[in-house]
C-alpha cells in the first residue's frame, strides 16, 4: 500500500495515528506531496483524487481510496477486528456521528480560518482560495468563532465521557485532536476553563500511536519556510 500525504498536516496525521493503531504504520509507502507547490491541485495528483485534497491510499490492486474517514475505515477493517469505528451497529453509527462533528465543528472551520485568515500555505496554493474575494475576512472570523463553539461543545461532551464516542478512543478522537494540534498553528485555541478538552488532549497525546507519530509541532519545517 501506498499513502500519498504530507507529513504532519492534519489529515495526514489523522492516517498515520490509524496506522499506528493497528500496527501497520511499516506496512505501507508514504510518497510526499508538496502542499505549498499546490501539487495535489494538479493534473497528476488529480487523476489520483479529483478532490484535490491529501491523504490518498493506493491499494496494491491499484484501487485509490480518499478522503481520510474511508481511509480510515478500510484500514481499521483490515483485520476483521475494527476498534477505531465501531463494531456494533450502535457503536459505528455515534462513532461516525462524532467524527463528523468534529471535522464540521472543528477541523474544517480551523482550515478555512488557516487558508482565509492567514497568510495560509503561500501564493501557489491562494491562487486555489478565492484570494480576492471580498468576503474573505468575514468568512474567516466566522469559521473560528465556529470552532471555538465547537471547543466548548466537546468540552461538554468529555465532562460525560472519557473520549468522544464513549470510553474507546476512536476515529472521532484523532479527528478532533488533529483539529487542536491544527488551531494551535492557525491561532485558533479553546478558551480558558475548558478543562474537560484539556484532560482529554493530555491523555490522548500520551498514547502510544499519537506520541511522536502525529507530530507535536504540527507543520513545522513548511510554516518555518513560510515565516510562520
Amino acid at each position: 500500500m501506498k499513502i500519498y500525504d504530507r507529513p504532519g498536516f492534519p489529515n495526514a496525521a489523522r492516517i498515520r495515528i490509524v496506522l499506528a493503531e493497528k500496527g501497520l504504520d511499516a506496512a505501507v509507502e508514504y510518497v510526499p506531496v508538496d502542499l505549498i507547490a499546490a501539487e495535489h491541485k494538479q493534473e497528476a495528483f488529480l487523476k489520483l483524487n479529483p478532490s484535490g485534497v491529501i491523504p490518498v491510499l493506493e491499494l496494491d490492486d491499484g484501487t485509490f481510496i480518499s478522503e481520510a474517514t474511508a481511509i480510515s475505515e478500510y484500514i481499521d477493517n483490515l483485520d476483521g477486528n475494527p476498534t477505531l469505528t465501531g463494531a456494533s451497529p450502535k457503536e459505528k453509527a455515534i462513532v461516525h456521528m462524532m467524527q463528523r462533528r468534529a471535522e464540521a465543528f472543528v477541523l474544517d472551520p480551523v482550515g478555512i480560518f488557516f487558508h482565509h485568515g492567514t497568510p495560509g500555505l503561500g501564493a501557489a496554493l491562494q491562487a486555489y482560495k478565492s484570494p480576492e474575494w471580498n468576503g474573505r475576512e468575514e468568512w474567516a472570523l466566522r469559521n473560528r468563532a465556529t470552532a471555538m463553539s465547537g471547543f466548548a461543545y466537546f468540552d461538554e461532551v468529555l465532562a460525560r465521557s472519557s473520549f468522544l464516542a464513549g470510553d474507546r478512543f476512536s476515529i472521532a478522537d484523532i479527528t478532533l485532536y488533529a483539529g487542536l494540534l491544527f488551531g494551535d498553528v492557525a491561532g485558533v485555541q479553546p478558551a480558558n476553563g475548558l478543562e474537560h478538552l484539556a484532560q482529554w488532549r493530555g491523555r490522548v497525546a500520551e498514547l502510544p500511536s499519537v506520541k511522536g507519530r502525529s507530530g507535536q509541532n504540527l507543520l513545522p519545517e513548511d510554516l518555518r519556510r513560510l515565516g510562520f
